[in-house]
């Protein structure tokens, strides 16, 4: 390509288009393509590289904690986790429907990989997304509060076609924890879709928060129009551990040595 077609290419912003154009040539010369098919050819190449940038900024606006999808998820480990009822949920009809989902389980179930994959399965099929953990909703608030920031911070949760809350249950929350998630769900409620994760029955939220009127007022509008799921279950993360707890070495895959075995248990990634 010479330089002031690269120069002009560059001032139109057709980078997809600019990165393509040389094999396009060789193939417009080598199949006899007429110039419509060579153009809709060099069309189709600038909007999948806009596509990919698209898709690429809005997983990075969501803060995944980590980026997982369902083909990742080791649906053979846990047989509680039905992979049609997944599924249906990567439609994201639920979505389009302003239904709420939640995943209740013990830690190490799932949860958070389901919840992390099937947001990432919305933000491809064009919606957006905010992932935050519970920690991370409160800490928001309250440092937006000291500057006067609430309502900047509350239309950030606002504004998402999926609002995903993880980690629920951990620990005891702050004071005015269930005011935060109160003003989120009340906002949303029957107009954008919430996804929450938690480890902790449903009774226990009162004494999460720290405000049972609150859980109660959470609990009412979040689970209208709710979808639960439930896993049970041990955890995936502690899995590789309990043949070392009964004094077991696990097997060396064949072909491999133990510091091969090593390597490749220090690079696989645990299934949150």
């Amino acid at each position: 390509m010479n330089e002031p077609l690269q120069s002009t290419l560059k001032k139109l912003r057709l980078s997809g288009l600019a990165r393509t154009l040389d094999v396009r040539l060789q193939e417009a010369a080598g199949h006899n393509l007429n110039h419509l098919e060579f153009l809709e050819l060099l069309v189709q190449d600038e909007l999948a590289v806009r596509g990919e940038r698209l898709l690429a900024r809005r997983v990075k606006a969501a803060a995944f904690r980590d980026q997982k999808t369902l083909e990742d998820f080791d649906w053979q480990f846990n047989p509680s986790v039905k992979r049609k009822t997944i599924y249906d949920l990567a439609t994201c009809r639920f979505v389009q429907e302003g239904r709420d989902v939640l995943f209740l389980g013990p830690p190490g179930t799932g949860k958070s990989h389901l919840a992390q994959a099937l947001g990432y399965q919305a933000i491809k099929m064009g919606l957006v997304v905010l992932y935050r953990s519970i920690f991370d909703v409160v800490r928001d608030f309250l440092h937006d509060e000291a500057f006067d920031g609430q309502e900047k911070v509350l239309a950030r949760y606002l504004k998402p076609d999926l609002l995903i809350i993880d980690d629920m249950g951990i620990k005891q929350l702050p004071k005015r924890s269930g005011e935060y998630l109160f003003e989120i769900i009340l906002r949303r409620y029957e107009t954008r879709s919430t996804m929450m994760t938690s480890n902790r029955p449903l009774e226990d939220w009162g004494k999460l928060l720290g405000d049972v009127p609150s859980a109660t007022a959470i609990l009412d509008r979040f689970l209208h129009h709710a979808e639960i799921i439930s896993i049970t279950g041990r955890s995936y993360r502690l899995k590789d551990r309990a043949g070392n707890d009964r004094g077991e070495e696990a097997p060396a895959p064949k072909g491999k040595t133990g510091a091969g075995r090593a390597e490749k248990d220090a690079g696989r990634k645990d299934q949150a």
